[in-house]
């Protein structure tokens, strides 16, 4: 899926197919970072992907899938159909299929005048459905997919079913070939000699080698064409060798009689199975990106042409109305324009319990509606409903390295040319030592064969993919490794306030004018906020209806950040904020300075209203509370037990600020900040060697996210905060910035415990071969089961659960 980037370049995630081992992704890694145009190579193995950022003036998506094919690996290809209206001619069909043809990533575009039927070829990922319809609606044809997204996904997996049953025949047969070779060896322990004749365990063993072995050749010789090793050279080195000798022996004679053909064929028939298992084992860590892609319904009802239709869902444009029944998942992102119920959105924002839902209010596409009908107008569709964007944040997310990995690649690099001058050395070594070359032989043997770069380069990526899926899984959206692996040192959290701590959604507890008219001033605030969308401004207006006031029209409306507003209500100019405003334009406050501190002092925040013509002073103040969300004091307790100084940054009063902070047990109050002195505490913070989390929900707290080590958005706030923040919580829940970092903390674990057990096998297992007390056999097990043992415990972290539930 091609992806717009904010410097005007393209991302594209496609799915690579080939590769065996940490060798290949780097080395294909290498090979995409030298094209000239692209910035950004991203390989990873446990997804089978790369994840590239590219100058589409300088080079094309068809390019980067060339490069990938002759650095030895391949794109698979798909072929999307679509249902075309409103062509009358072959002149109609050409152009449409020109038109197909030249959208960047497209190999075939066929259209079919006779079925009113386009079918387009890409490479998977360059091309989505959306483009597609996009580009034959530019053409002045009307255009519906053939498949449902649902559809295409399920064929697909059809398709790697397909593959992996032909895997597993594979090595059933491979196993009941070589069994019988290895048989004698088994029962030699208990006296008995059932060894074959040598031509028969060359029958057997040769299909074995290169037949059922034939991945590993045609790997090794990809990987070698392309300059660098992997896996399969040394499994080929190693199995070859050990046949050729055997098979030399029992043709020619020679070498002491002695035959290791089921080193051979057991070798290859134990790396099978090891990749076999480790592919299951990926499946499972891959499977948060399928759970979410199954969420997105298949069908949508909509209004249209006077009566209800079913339509797929990725069809459905903005605008349109859609029927929800109850029970049914609601298909798009909309408004609700009828009806009220109850949407359980567990499964999108880890909100277990069901939220009430009814005119007026959003709802999220993939929530599951309760007994309420509703009608929704679509808002958001496509690859912009929320759905979509969580999606390619977790793809993003597994995609990306974290910069640990690049030591693991670094490594993975020079691995094999070190393992095979290793295997080198031990022959050699033997047999300057005195040793008859059978034993010099199967040392080296052994050193090829149970080396092994797949688990240095499973540690990581796969961690990260089920650590990311879990947070998705609970609310909380990492948009890449870094944030993840920042996350982790954080020993400092920031939390605005407002909308974060408390509700954000204040309201008005008393009006004070200095008058004693509280009406005429409440009509006046009101009219003035009609152009703000400060939470403040909401509660006035809120208040004002409630009233039935009628409001001014406003003019010359403008915001002053962190303090207020200024505006025109006829001839009247108004001033409007806080003390701080009142302070710097010279109104006095004195009259009313008593009692509003006494309300502020019990953590209501205060509303000046002064005006500086026709006269200046002060009219009177308005008094807000804003509740504290009564997750926040739990949410507090949690990070103080992770070791965590909490801070609360607020542009509010420091007595409305100390009365909130007191309520949750926060240990330090940052109080009558300006959005840009918000960046300001957090560079202080982090000067003091502190790892710094961020937390906010609004426009002004954008900055400072951007500051932080790392940035926590509520998914409740607005989309800059969001854009800024490098892992987005998808509910208001303060709690979940504890899980965020109780999830970073569980990945990075699994990380070092992968890349600990990979490095340490390698350390032991190498010197145990090259002294010969490994036999190939017994080396190509543990090399198999290594990567199963690194996939298999980073999938213990799906058994992470919230301390908050």
């Amino acid at each position: 899926m091609q992806q717009q980037t904010p410097n005007e370049s393209l991302r594209i995630n496609l799915p690579v197919e080939g590769m065996t081992c940490a060798a290949c992704s780097t080395r294909l890694e290498r090979v995409l970072g030298k094209q000239n145009g692209v910035s950004v190579a991203q390989v990873n193995l446990a997804a089978n992907s790369a994840s590239v950022e590219f100058d589409r003036a300088k080079i094309s998506p068809l390019d980067i899938t060339a490069a990938i094919s002759r650095a030895g690996f391949s794109v698979p290809s798909e072929t999307r159909e679509l249902l075309i209206s409103g062509m009358t001619c072959a002149a109609c069909s050409t152009r449409l299929e020109k038109v197909l043809s030249r959208l960047p990533g497209v190999e075939r575009a066929v259209v079919n005048l006779a079925t009113e039927k386009a079918s387009v070829t890409a490479p998977a990922g360059l091309v989505s459905q959306a483009e597609l319809i996009a580009a034959v609606e530019r053409a002045g044809f009307k255009a519906a997919p053939v498949a449902t997204a649902a559809e295409q996904q399920a064929r697909l997996q059809v398709l790697a079913e397909q593959r992996r049953s032909r895997e597993l025949r594979k090595l059933i047969l491979a196993l009941a070939l070589s069994l019988p070779l290895a048989l004698p060896m088994l029962l030699m322990p208990f006296g008995i000699q059932a060894e074959l004749p040598p031509f028969w365990q060359l029958a057997l063993a040769t299909p074995v080698q290169f037949w059922l072995g034939w991945r590993f050749y045609e790997g090794a010789y990809k990987s070698l064409r392309g300059g660098a090793g992997n896996m399969d050279v040394l499994v080929v080195m190693g199995t070859s060798a050990a046949w050729g000798l055997s098979a030399w022996v029992t043709l020619f004679g020679g070498a002491g009689g002695h035959l290791y053909f089921e080193a051979g064929a057991m070798v290859i028939s134990l790396v099978l199975l090891g990749k076999w298992l480790e592919g299951r084992a990926k499946r499972s860590a891959a499977s948060a990106i399928r759970a979410l892609m199954d969420l997105q319904p298949e069908l949508a009802r909509v209004e249209r042409d006077g009566g209800v239709v079913e339509v797929p869902a990725e069809s459905v444009t903005h605008g349109e109305v859609v029927v929800i029944r109850p029970g049914e998942r609601v298909p798009v992102d909309g408004l609700i324009v009828e009806g009220a119920s109850q949407l359980d959105e567990s499964l999108i924002t880890g909100e277990s319990l069901p939220v009430e839902r009814s005119v007026g209010d959003r709802v999220t596409g993939a929530s599951v509606n309760g007994s309420g009908l509703l009608r929704v107008e679509a808002t958001t569709v496509g690859t912009e409903s929320t759905l979509a964007r969580i999606i390619r944040l977790v793809e993003s997310a597994q995609a990306s390295k974290a910069p640990v990995q690049k030591l693991v690649d670094q490594i993975s690099a020079i691995f094999v040319p070190v393992v095979a001058g290793i295997a080198l050395l031990t022959f050699l070594g033997w047999w300057l030592i005195g040793s008859n070359l059978e034993v010099a032989f199967i040392a080296a043997v052994s050193v090829l064969v149970i080396a092994c770069p797949c688990a240095l380069g499973l540690a990581t990526p796969t961690a990260l993919m089920v650590g990311t899926g879990v947070a998705a899984r609970n609310g909380v959206l990492i948009k890449d490794a870094e944030a993840l692996e920042r996350a982790h040192h954080c020993s400092a959290v920031i939390l605005d306030k407002t909308g974060t701590l408390t509700l954000g959604r204040p309201t008005v507890e008393s009006v004070v004018a200095l008058d004693g008219d509280a009406a005429a001033l409440l009509q006046l605030t009101a009219s003035a906020q009609q152009g703000s969308e400060h939470p403040l401004a909401h509660a006035i207006l809120e208040r004002a209806e409630a009233d039935g006031l009628t409001l001014q029209p406003v003019t010359d409306f403008n915001t002053l950040a962190g303090r207020g507003l200024a505006a025109r209500l006829g001839d009247r100019k108004l001033l409007i904020g806080n003390s701080r405003l009142m302070n710097e334009q010279g109104i006095a406050l004195d009259s009313l300075a008593a009692e509003a501190a006494q309300l502020e002092n019990q953590g209501r925040t205060l509303m000046w209203v002064a005006e500086t013509a026709p006269a200046a002073g002060v009219l009177g103040y308005i008094a807000v509370s804003d509740p504290v969300k009564t997750e926040a004091p739990d949410a507090v307790a949690a990070l103080k037990r992770q070791g965590i100084l909490t801070v609360m940054l607020t542009g509010d009063n420091r007595h409305a600020a100390r009365a909130v902070a007191d309520r949750v047990g926060i240990d330090q109050v940052v109080a009558e900040v300006l959005p840009e002195e918000k960046a300001a505490e957090v560079v202080r913070l982090r000067e003091q060697g502190r790892v710094v989390a961020m937390v906010g929900d609004g426009i002004n707290d954008a900055p400072a996210l951007a500051a932080a080590d790392v940035g926590m958005a509520m998914g409740t706030g607005t989309d800059v905060a969001m854009h800024t923040a490098g892992i987005t919580l998808m509910r208001g829940d303060p709690q979940l910035v504890s899980d965020a970092i109780s999830i970073s903390r569980a990945t990075y674990g699994k990380i070092r415990q992968n890349l600990f057990w990979a490095l340490i096998y390698n350390l032991i297992a190498i010197p145990l071969a090259a002294s010969g007390l490994l036999s190939p056999v017994v080396a190509g097990a543990a090399m198999a089961m290594s990567s199963v043992s690194v996939v298999s415990n980073s999938l213990l972290l799906r058994r992470w659960r919230s301390s908050a539930r």
